[in-house]
């Protein structure tokens, strides 16, 4: 079979999506954040909304996300993703406005923003990568760090009475009247990253149709932090990760 028959149109699998910039990626091999911009431009193709878009990336690994997603971009203060995007979807309401932040950015500095941005029900999408560490700081404890987890500021493991308990920052959210869909997912694998997909999508969709807030957690990995290899880390994820943050919707109103 010659090549010019493999690569026909009607043999291909699978096409880089367009709203994908051909930028090398920053991250880490093995990070999550790299399949979750994969998901996110994915989503924003297949509804046709990529010039109705706007994403708001504050301090952290999450920063350069505008490096790779073709969409508007806006750059918040640490932490302040939900208020910068709360006056832009009150400014532009026929935009798809939503923030993509890390556990460190959203559980710690930023944790009133998020929690009132929750609260009044805006109608934005925030998405929450939660890899239990800050990764792009030196990997020092976060707020979402588990109970005996090894990292650069508790190098013999998180104790409950030095440095309190892990945020469960999720299921605080759903308790809340204003969000309208909360959800935690992973991808670390083909089974995950369809449902994570499928999430985010269901996350915008709810963003035009004035029901509130979604928020969408995906479980992740940082083996650089962790000091793992990708695989084990993936491992380490499920093994210890799960347990405590488990999968699934949480709230679907």
């Amino acid at each position: 079979m010659d090549i010019k028959d493999i690569i026909k149109p009607e043999n291909k699998v699978y096409a880089k999506t367009p709203v994908l910039t051909d930028n090398i990626l920053h991250y880490c091999p093995g990070c999550t954040h790299g399949t979750v911009h994969k998901i996110i431009a994915e989503v924003i193709e297949e509804m046709g909304i990529q010039d109705k878009t706007i994403g708001i990336s504050p301090v952290g690994c999450s920063v350069f996300a505008y490096n790779y997603i073709d969409i508007d971009w806006e750059q918040a203060a640490h932490g302040r993703a939900p208020a910068l995007a709360t006056a832009t979807k009150r400014l532009n309401p026929s935009k798809y406005v939503f923030t993509y932040q890390g556990d460190g950015d959203l559980a710690s500095i930023g944790t009133a923003e998020v929690m009132h941005a929750c609260n009044r029900g805006e109608n934005i999408v925030i998405i929450f990568i939660n890899n239990a560490i800050y990764g792009m700081t030196g990997g020092q404890m976060a707020p979402t760090t588990l109970l005996g987890q090894v990292t650069a500021t508790t190098p013999y493991g998180r104790d409950a009475k030095l440095n309190g308990f892990p945020m469960k920052i999720t299921e605080l959210l759903a308790q809340l009247e204003g969000t309208c869909y909360v959800t935690r997912q992973s991808a670390q694998n083909p089974a995950a990253v369809r449902k994570t997909k499928k999430a985010i999508r269901k996350a915008f969709e709810n963003s035009m149709m004035g029901k509130g807030t979604s928020f969408v957690e995906v479980v992740g990995t940082c083996n650089s932090g962790w000091k793992l290899s990708p695989v084990k880390a993936n491992k380490w994820m499920e093994e210890n990760m799960f347990p405590f943050y488990p999968l699934g919707d949480m709230k679907d109103r």
